[in-house]
């Protein structure tokens, strides 16, 4: 083996076949002294990819369509606790990157992240064992919205302020990786938790909370 190869960066990625996948995958093998092993569609086939390849690094998606990253995640720390998780999400919410973090992993990346940010990760993951981009720790420093916290998720608190600056369902649903359907779901539970029958009370209830100023 050459000096090179033998002080490559090992990964293996994990998520759902498709335009993410694929662009991950291309960004990676763009990213010199990096070595992409294998690729999996989900947590299982992935587990049986590390049973005979042992890569310094996983990058996963959270939502897959068989078996999330978060269980995946949970199951390489107990079972591969030297290989490092990096979790791959449309989701940059304080609820998504905690529980990436219970579960295991050691790096959050959104998936749309350029290709400096994904080689950014993945060398900082390397050599210091962490690594969350700059907006996600800004993020998490954040101090809880007034009041808002003890009677909201996270996961609405994130929905609310974007329907409060007026993003349309499907620009919320696109930003949050969820379904147009679960924001609908969540809007409902938000007007039935906080009795507001319209999207204007919300509005102004968002900036009562200091979740969006006027």
């Amino acid at each position: 083996m050459s000096s090179a190869q033998s002080q490559s960066i090992r990964i293996v990625l994990a998520g759902d076949p498709g335009p993410v996948r694929s662009g991950v995958a291309s960004l990676l093998s763009a990213i010199d002294g990096v070595q992409l092993l294998a690729e999996a569609s989900d947590g299982e086939e992935l587990l049986t990819i590390l049973r005979t390849v042992r890569p310094d690094i996983v990058i996963t998606e959270l939502s897959m369509h068989c078996d999330d990253g978060y269980t995946a995640a949970e199951r390489i720390r107990s079972e591969l606790p030297d290989v490092r998780v990096v979790a791959l999400s449309a989701d940059e919410s304080v609820e998504a990157v905690k529980k990436a973090v219970a579960s295991g992993a050691c790096g959050f990346l959104r998936q749309a992240a350029p290709k400096f940010e994904l080689e950014l990760a993945v060398r900082n993951v390397m050599h210091s064992g962490t690594y969350l981009s700059a907006g996600v720790v800004k993020l998490l420093m954040q101090p809880p919205f007034p009041d808002v916290d003890q009677f909201l998720t996270d996961r609405q608190v994130a929905v609310l302020t974007r329907i409060a600056q007026g993003k349309s369902t499907k620009e919320i649903a696109h930003e949050l990786g969820l379904s147009a359907k679960t924001v609908d779901v969540h809007r409902g539970r938000l007007m039935k938790r906080l009795q507001i029958r319209d999207t204007a009370s919300l509005t102004r209830f968002a900036i009562r909370k200091g979740l969006i100023k006027e």
